[in-house]
């Protein structure tokens, strides 16, 4: 019998393709998968800085090379800011090179948010002399600057290295800063103080070319405080400080937390982790993201999905098994904190009697002429530490009973308040339209206005409550994890005409209660309805809430009609 075309013998033989998986190089895919992986395996991103010092600072902005300028500079701190004039709805429509604008963001990482007066004067004179002023604090512990031109990037890094600073790695797919409390081996109530940690992380990990090439960013948090303030739920890793029942004071180990566009709350391992332990655990971690992390698709890299995909016992094996080659101890979970705030702001004692003194910029807008003026007014008053938070505050150390009250006059002469309302306390703001390329809206002033307009109209509310503002979806401030989220896009006035506005998140939290923010079907707000909206919602809530319910709680309950 004759075979038919049906017959495997004369059938077509289809091509195979071998499946790519998702790029991870502990299962042998090393050919990259798209541009960013591409460029990464052609030159490390920390090998820029000699071609910025030696021909891109001599040669200006035409002559940088466009993986360098869109990619590897991001190594150094380095992102190009947006050029002014353009509008939110072009956002998502331009070309990068049509975005760029010839001057940058540079950001300063300052691990463990710990600075001395001495850093502090130089990154406020850095400021005016070379970024037009600009040095907003980050959520992050950061500060960052614009306006700097490439031409004077060499200066601006041997005057901060020259008192211990760095911009290494401060951005990219890197290890990025590492956040600790800002009271480490300060405050009266600590667990364990985590700054030995800290600093061996650094010396191991940072600017180390074998972590330097990462799937996406690797963001961390190290706190022994018990106010939990760090904000370690959306952190890749975060160690938080907890006594354990038979081996005393030390850390709670969490992995696989973070926000954008598909927001995850960190996991526990159940591993309790001593101090000298710390950075041979960071070590492991960060390792599992090089080796298993997912490198085909950028909006799947974080190691938030390996986690999710995994879950915690698999994760936790390959840790022991692959890569410290120990168990790990079981441990209890942190306490749920006393503290509603934990931005350390007011007046407090520390461990050795001294005082400590947090006050509130507005949303992290500040000036360098007013870094200096802090410096000097810190040292005035015996201190020579300062600290930045997690939540875009400051803190001045050391400081002895006596000075307490003139430090705070002082502060409050340059509209730098340690008793601030909870408005300004509270509201927080990322970058903006004004200097962002990915942003739709602008946020900074808004922030700023709307605590003004807050205060007018409400000047009695005093629960503790979280107004994010985010100008677009990428959540740098947190907008999901708010009391009120404000996430920046284009909506339609009431003429119909479009206009800057924000979609509402509500009832976010941090915490051991923490969750995300509610979403109202169709509540969507223009910027300039903002203040009505805001004080609305807000008297509802007064006017409905139950004895000492928190915001979070009566949004998770409250009818949408409450809430529009």
């Amino acid at each position: 019998m004759a075979a038919t075309p049906q017959d495997p013998a004369v059938a077509p033989r289809r091509k195979v393709s071998r499946h790519r998986g998702e790029g991870q190089w502990a299962v042998g895919h090393f050919t990259p998968l798209n541009g960013n992986e591409q460029f990464k395996k052609d030159d490390d991103g920390l090998n820029v800085r000699t071609r910025i010092e030696t021909i891109y600072s001599k040669r200006g902005f035409d002559s940088i090379d466009p993986n360098d300028l869109r990619g590897r500079m991001r190594w150094w701190g380095l992102y190009t800011q947006r050029k002014p004039g353009i509008d939110g709805g072009k956002t998502a429509i331009l070309e990068p090179e049509e975005l760029d604008d010839e001057f940058f963001m540079l950001r300063v990482r300052i691990d463990g948010g710990r600075l001395t007066t001495e850093q502090l004067r130089v990154i406020g004179e850095i400021s005016q002399e070379f970024a037009r002023g600009t040095a907003d604090l980050t959520d992050r512990q950061n500060v960052q600057y614009h306006w700097i031109r490439i031409e004077d990037v060499p200066e601006i890094w041997n005057r901060l290295e020259a008192v211990g600073l760095s911009t290494t790695e401060a951005c990219g797919d890197t290890p990025r800063v590492i956040l600790g409390s800002p009271v480490a081996g300060i405050a009266e109530d600590e667990i364990i103080d985590g700054t030995p940690a800290v600093e061996e992380i650094q010396r191991r990990i940072i600017g180390n070319k074998d972590f330097s090439n990462l799937p996406r960013k690797f963001k961390s948090a190290i706190s022994g405080s018990p106010l939990l303030d760090v904000a370690h739920e959306i952190n890749d890793i975060a160690f938080v400080g907890v006594n354990h029942p038979e081996h005393g004071p030390g850390f709670d180990l969490w992995v696989g937390g973070g926000l954008s566009t598909n927001p995850k709350i960190g996991q526990r391992l159940d591993a309790w982790v001593p101090l000298d332990e710390v950075a041979d655990v960071y070590e492991g971690v960060i390792s599992i993201f090089r080796d298993y992390g997912y490198r085909r698709l950028r909006n799947r890299a974080r190691l938030k999905f390996l986690v999710a995909d995994w879950g915690v016992e698999k994760f936790r094996q390959v840790l022991e098994d692959e890569y410290l080659k120990r168990k790990l101890v079981d441990g209890p979970a942190p306490d749920q904190p006393v503290a509603r705030w934990r931005d350390h702001v007011g007046v407090h004692r520390q461990q050795d009697g001294l005082y400590y003194v947090g006050f509130a910029p507005r949303v992290g807008r500040i000036d360098g002429a007013t870094l200096t003026k802090i410096a000097e007014l810190a040292e005035a008053h015996g201190s020579g530490r300062v600290r930045t938070t997690v939540e875009q505050k400051m803190i001045v150390l050391d400081v002895e009973r006596e000075q307490v009250d003139s430090l705070v006059e002082g502060l409050e002469a340059l509209d730098l308040t340690a008793r601030p309302s909870s408005f300004r306390r509270g509201t927080m703001a990322c970058t903006g339209i004004e200097y962002c390329k990915l942003a739709i809206v602008e946020t900074k002033a808004r922030g700023a206005s709307l605590i003004d307009e807050l205060e007018r109209r409400i000047p009695e509310f005093d629960e503790p409550i979280t107004i994010n503002i985010n100008g677009c979806p990428n959540a740098c401030a947190r907008i999901q994890v708010a009391d009120i989220g404000l996430k920046g896009q284009l909506v339609l006035d009431e003429n119909g005409e479009q206009v800057e506005g924000f979609q509402v998140h509500l009832g976010g939290a941090l915490g051991l209660e923490a969750g995300f923010g509610r979403k109202v079907r169709g509540l969507k707000v223009t910027s300039d309805e903002l203040p009505d909206y805001i004080e609305r919602v807000l008297k509802r809530f007064q006017a409905e809430r139950e004895a000492d319910e928190r915001f979070a709680t009566w949004a998770a309950r409250a009818s949408e009609e409450a809430l529009s």
